[in-house]
């Protein structure tokens, strides 16, 4: 045995027969240390204790009986050895005595047999032992691995040889609305709704991955798509391989599938995110040359105008080439909002209030087979932009809308604080976790596909008949609402109407609203006599506006560059009021060649302006408090009231006794 004595309890009620049992066991040479006990009583009494190995007991007792003592022990100790020892059983006793679960029987008058009996009744104990054991730990492997299965971020999927589905794990039946009901490979794909990569291609049942791998091919990285009866298709991909056994026959296959919709969405967001700033660049570059061209076309336009009389044949035309060109300058400006590449005049401003203003303009806007529904919150929280540029986000928003609605339909505008955590911003590419203010512009049109959503804020991309439509719009709003430091996303599908959600960063804490203003109109061009130096490197645009200025009564000095600059401000004897210097100059920017000028002449008056600027602080709209500018292309009428504004507003005294 195991070198251990083996504990035995014998039921006997004969003195004489304990200890020829005894004799007989030690004969055989089993070391055994046994308990004997007469009655019932005492029995019981030592089964209490347990411990025992094996239990031998006669057959018949005064008070008792071997089947009786036979039924206690199963029904306490259901695997205990028992061995009946008696004078005398029947063929039928001893049939009942297995059936009930005696281990074996011995006649006393062949004890020569116990022994053997003993060791065998001991052995088969111990193998049960073990095998209990053995099934024991594998059902707590079984279910250790089950669990693992069952709560791993990964789909899971077994069969066997004959393709019967034998796993099928949580992710598997939740994630993609898949069932477990047993079907044949060769229904696979049709059953689970399984794709290729592009989500459109059914799979063909020999080319999903389990199918695959039980033809014995080691699968890695298969891209797929399901496509649940309910619910958005989910990109995954899958390897996995044959199960073999000891002999190396495939006896099934497995295959662990990888949820990768997020990240692709993610990796399709960057890419779409990268081409859109290259086309950004490229737009920003494109629109500040043409602004220097259009600012000469529209500006000689406007002077001929002005010295031509009304009745001149040819002031119409005239007048048309002034339209294309404002027209035109309209185009660039779109540009370079895409760009983000546009000067923005930032507000702290109330979203609700400005979408309220704009309510009567919209409503004539979308036409009377359109209507509109405006849901905005009380008490929004404030938002730092510039009230123009949304205006026009909101406005090319509603357009689109109604466009989208040849045949009438309803457009819902929704203004109401939103907070995003650090989970919800996956959602809102470049967003930032905090309070924000949500803008949606949603319709009741004809949608999208999603082919068509994923070219939307490209610029000229549009779907509308040749000649309706620029194509900027949406790609406007993109770059105005990047600008300032919000996220734009759309979602849509066809036939289910289109909603555009955009999410603006709340003003920092302590920010006060300000007044959005309002240019006035059917004044007369301002006039002066101050004396003004422009520095600008593009020499057309440098004799527009000293042409402009002069006609309007200034004084002008003109120069390209810093160099050119500092000799005026040296030459020069009388008093220089104002320096009128582009942003970007070559070599040194506008910031500071009027740096070093004002330290010649600090009381000057600064105005800046420019098509689009590199320089990070203007780029994102963060001028210097006080710091007047004013956006190429400009009309000439314009530039005069800028600059008689600047003037006017801070003006030194001393500059009023020497002018």
């Amino acid at each position: 045995m195991n070198g251990k004595p083996i504990r035995i309890l014998h039921l006997d009620d004969d003195p004489n027969d304990h200890e020829l049992v005894r004799a007989a066991l030690e004969a055989d040479g089993l070391a055994c240390d046994v308990e004997a006990v007469s009655c019932r009583t005492d029995f019981e009494r030592a089964l209490a204790l347990n411990g025992f190995d094996l239990i031998l007991s006669d057959f018949k007792l005064p008070d008792y009986d071997g089947l009786r003592a036979l039924r206690l022990i199963r029904r306490l100790h259901p695997d205990q050895p028992f061995i009946l020892v008696s004078g005398t059983i029947g063929e039928e006793a001893a049939i009942e005595s297995l059936r009930s679960g005696a281990t074996d029987y011995v006649l006393k008058d062949r004890l020569n047999a116990l022994g053997p009996s003993v060791r065998r009744a001991i052995a088969e104990s111990d193998e049960r032992r073990r095998r209990r054991k053995a099934e024991a730990d594998l059902q707590k492997e079984q279910r250790f691995l089950r669990a693992v299965l069952e709560n791993v971020d990964a789909g899971i999927v077994a069969c066997d040889e004959r393709g019967t589905v034998t796993l099928f794990n949580r992710p598997m039946r939740e994630w993609h609305e898949l069932s477990d009901d047993p079907v044949p490979p060769e229904r696979w794909s049709e059953h689970d709704g399984l794709y290729a990569a592009d989500g459109k291609t059914p799979l063909a049942a020999e080319d999903t991955p389990l199918h695959r791998a039980l033809r014995g091919e080691s699968v890695r990285n298969a891209e797929l798509t399901i496509v649940p009866k309910q619910g958005k298709p989910r990109s995954l991909i899958g390897s996995g391989g044959p199960i073999t056994d000891g002999s190396g026959r495939r006896v099934g296959a497995v295959v662990a599938l990888h949820d990768v919709t997020e990240r692709k969405s993610l990796e399709q967001q960057l890419r779409q995110s990268q081409k859109l700033e290259a086309i950004g660049r490229l737009a920003g570059g494109v629109a500040h040359d043409f602004n220097n061209m259009l600012g000469v076309i529209n500006g000689y336009s406007e002077m001929v105008l002005r010295a031509m009389p009304p009745g001149d044949p040819r002031r119409q035309q005239i007048e048309q080439i002034h339209k294309s060109g404002e027209r035109a300058a309209a185009l660039t400006r779109q540009l370079l909002a895409f760009s983000r590449k546009q000067i923005l005049e930032l507000r702290v401003l109330d979203l609700g209030e400005l979408v309220a203003d704009m309510d009567k303009m919209l409503r004539r806007l979308i036409g009377e087979d359109v209507v509109l529904v405006a849901r905005l919150d009380k008490h929004l929280r404030p938002i730092k932009a510039d009230p123009g540029q949304i205006e026009q986000v909101l406005m090319n928003l509603v357009v689109n809308a109604r466009d989208a609605m040849p045949r009438g339909g309803t457009i819902t505008i929704e203004a109401a604080n939103a907070d995003l955590d650090p989970e919800s911003i996956r959602a809102h590419e470049g967003a930032k976790p905090g309070p924000h203010v949500r803008l949606s512009v949603a319709d009741t049109g004809e949608g999208m596909t999603p082919e068509v959503q994923a070219q939307i804020f490209e610029p000229f991309f549009t779907t509308k008949e040749v000649g309706k439509g620029t194509g900027l719009g949406l790609s406007t709003a993109y770059g105005i609402v990047s600008q300032s430091g919000g996220t734009i996303g759309v979602s849509s599908e066809p036939g289910q109407g289109t909603r555009f959600d955009i999410y603006f960063p709340q003003a920092e804490s302590g920010a006060a609203l300000g007044p959005t203003p309002r240019v006035a109109s059917g004044a007369a061009s301002p006039t002066g006599t101050e004396t003004v130096l422009v520095v600008e490197d593009d020499e057309a645009i440098r004799r527009l506006i000293r042409e402009s200025l002069e006609e309007s009564g200034y004084t002008v000095l003109d120069a390209g560059e810093l160099t050119g600059a500092i000799r005026c401000c040296r030459e020069h004897r009388g008093f220089i009021h104002l320096v009128i210097s582009d942003v970007v100059l070559p070599g040194v920017g506008g910031r500071e060649v009027t740096q070093h000028l004002l330290e010649m002449r600090p009381e000057m008056r600064v105005l800046f302006m420019s098509g689009y600027t590199d320089d990070a602080v203007v780029r994102q709209g963060v001028l210097d408090a006080g710091v007047p500018f004013i956006q190429k292309p400009f009309a000439l009428d314009a530039l005069a009231r800028k600059v008689r504004e600047v003037l006017d507003a801070i003006r030194p005294a001393s500059a009023e006794r020497r002018g």
